[in-house]
């Protein structure tokens, strides 16, 4: 079973009311631990009044840096619950902080886990979240005679053509996805007769955002 690597691309807030007690989530990226802890600062900093400031993070490709805190909450109400929902959605390199304003209503471990979690998935609703994939991008040269049969495979498999140029020769700039490429190569191969020729491919991580194919060219 293939596991999704997941990121965010653009932090959001989101937030509930539970009992009168506000709740406020801020979901933010954060490529080092460093980067998470100016974010908590500048967060505790902004909400400087609120009751608690509590929060969890993810650092690494494969989640080696994992911290939360409750922040004064009973222990594992606050901290635990965010960090669950961060894990939940396969992200990595990422902050939430959940800020507290009491409203003088307690709400027992049970509602304070409850409304732990929902803050967060709240915050997660408002942010831009990308799913890291691999692939392979090159360019495929060709005759006119064939970049027809070229073009209409590649939309039948969805792949997407990052720039076409247009001289005595076509070429296409092409995303694959890295475990598809061989086979889409050979079914290339074999409807122009053999004759594209390929590119040596370049490994790239990449995501779809808003539509739209993003080259990550930095660690997100």
């Amino acid at each position: 079973m293939e596991i999704k690597s997941c990121t965010v691309y653009r932090g959001g807030q989101g937030e509930i009311i539970e009992k009168k007690s506000r709740f406020i989530a801020v979901i933010e990226p954060a490529a080092s631990e460093d980067e998470a802890l100016m974010v908590l600062e500048r967060l505790r900093k902004k909400y400087w009044d609120a009751s608690h400031h509590c929060y969890a993070y993810i650092i690494g490709q494969k989640n080696s840096l994992m911290r939360c805190s409750d922040d004064g909450e009973p222990a594992q109400t606050a901290g635990r619950p965010i960090l669950d929902v961060l894990t939940g959605a396969s992200l990595h390199n990422v902050i939430a902080v959940v800020i507290r304003y009491f409203g003088g209503t307690l709400l027992g471990t049970g509602g304070l886990v409850r409304a732990y979690s929902r803050a967060a998935q709240e915050g997660l609703a408002q942010s831009v979240i990308i799913e890291k994939k691999p692939g392979c991008q090159l360019t495929i040269s060709c005759d006119y005679t064939d970049v027809g049969k070229i073009q209409y495979l590649l939309a039948q498999n969805e792949i997407p053509t990052l720039d076409s140029v247009y001289t005595d020769t076509v070429t296409l700039h092409v995303l694959f996805p890295l475990d598809r490429f061989p086979s889409l190569k050979a079914d290339i191969m074999e409807a122009a007769g053999g004759r594209p020729v390929f590119s040596e491919p370049l490994t790239v991580t990449y995501a779809n955002v808003d539509g739209e194919v993003l080259i990550l060219d930095k660690e997100i």
